[in-house]
């Protein structure tokens, strides 16, 4: 058994703005199994700045994992709570070579092409009119929930943005989540929650930055928005998983197999989820196309009835050329379209 591993940098077809900043290029790496016959693919992907994976040491983290499979030794594996985007790529590359290294991890009515699932449009900050021309768009191509950047510009602004689409478009005809990404601040996060309210809000990701497990918690108890807890997952150890989601009693989870660990972690935070009557959905973390078919592949099998974040597959120039479609706001296989190269 052999395992090498290979840089890769994605472009962005528009650069993005978050309320953590602008980015331009998404950087990552693919990891290799193969037997010389059959070859499996992961991918191990890092945002920059919100992943917890200590980049200082990554690629050596790769080289010892490679080092691990062709030597079969475990113990050579690193600390996966420290690379949670290498226990992915990991995860999924093994999944892949077992079952023959045809990119089908979970076989199913989705990866046969007969099923569908439906996602969000993903709207992304920055100016009023450039928000308001991709909300346009994501609704001439059928999608029926859109997910909105918001605290990287002006609040009033955000406001009369969001207010002009529900003017617009009735909670029947789009469903609209938000996503705060940690922007709000003690002193204002609640009446910004009541103030948003007032536009049939699905729910809200993140509104203030994690680790703020009281205020967090409080914001959860009285809010008027249902709110979905998203960076506040990253760095909890499943030990400490049940603990957290039983202080703070969200109302959604968002799970990123990517920054949280892989597949298995995300399973048993589905389990913890489900025991305290919370809901949730997968988001993939800008992923190129492996790693969201790989998610894709796995949420489907986990029978979520919720709208599902898994569209960014088309947001860079450079992706490599997949069987996913996104087509009337849901994501599908299609197994007669080849993979391009990598």
């Amino acid at each position: 058994m052999q395992a090498y591993y290979k840089p890769y940098q994605l472009t962005f077809k528009n650069p993005v703005l978050t309320s953590r900043g602008g980015m331009q290029v998404k950087n990552g790496y693919y990891l290799f199994v193969t037997d010389g016959n059959t070859t499996g693919i992961g991918e191990c992907s890092f945002i920059e700045g919100l992943s917890m994976d200590d980049l200082e040491n990554y690629e050596q983290a790769l080289k010892n994992i490679c080092q691990s499979i062709e030597q079969n030794r475990p113990e050579l594996l690193p600390d996966f709570q420290q690379f949670p985007s290498l226990a992915f790529g990991y995860q999924t590359a093994l999944l892949d070579f077992e079952n023959g290294g045809k990119k089908i991890l979970f076989e199913s009515d989705f990866t046969s092409g007969k099923d569908t699932m439906p996602i969000n449009g993903l709207i992304w900050m920055g100016e009023k009119d450039f928000m308001l021309q991709q909300i346009r768009q994501k609704l001439s191509e059928g999608f029926k929930c859109i997910k909105i950047k918001v605290g990287a510009i002006n609040f009033e602004e955000e406001i009369k943005l969001i207010a002009h689409i529900r003017n617009n478009f009735s909670e029947d005809k789009i469903e609209i989540r938000l996503d705060a990404n940690g922007a709000f601040i003690e002193a204002d996060a609640l009446i910004k929650l009541e103030r948003l309210s007032a536009y049939q809000i699905h729910s809200i990701e993140q509104p203030v930055k994690q680790g703020q497990i009281k205020l967090m918690q409080q914001l959860c108890n009285n809010t008027p928005i249902p709110i979905a807890l998203d960076e506040e997952l990253i760095g909890v150890s499943s030990e400490n998983a049940a603990q957290l989601l039983n202080e703070i009693k969200p109302q959604y989870i968002i799970l990123k197999p990517s920054l949280l660990g892989g597949l298995n972690v995300c399973e048993n935070w589905i389990k913890i989820a489900y025991e305290n009557n919370i809901s949730w959905w997968a988001t993939s973390a800008l992923e190129s196309n492996i790693g969201l078919n790989a998610i894709a592949q796995w949420v489907y099998i986990q029978k979520s009835p919720m709208v599902q974040g898994l569209g960014t597959g088309g947001l860079y120039i450079n992706n490599v050329n997949s069987p996913l479609q996104i087509l009337n706001g849901t994501i599908s296989y299609n197994p007669i379209v080849k993979w391009g190269p990598l």
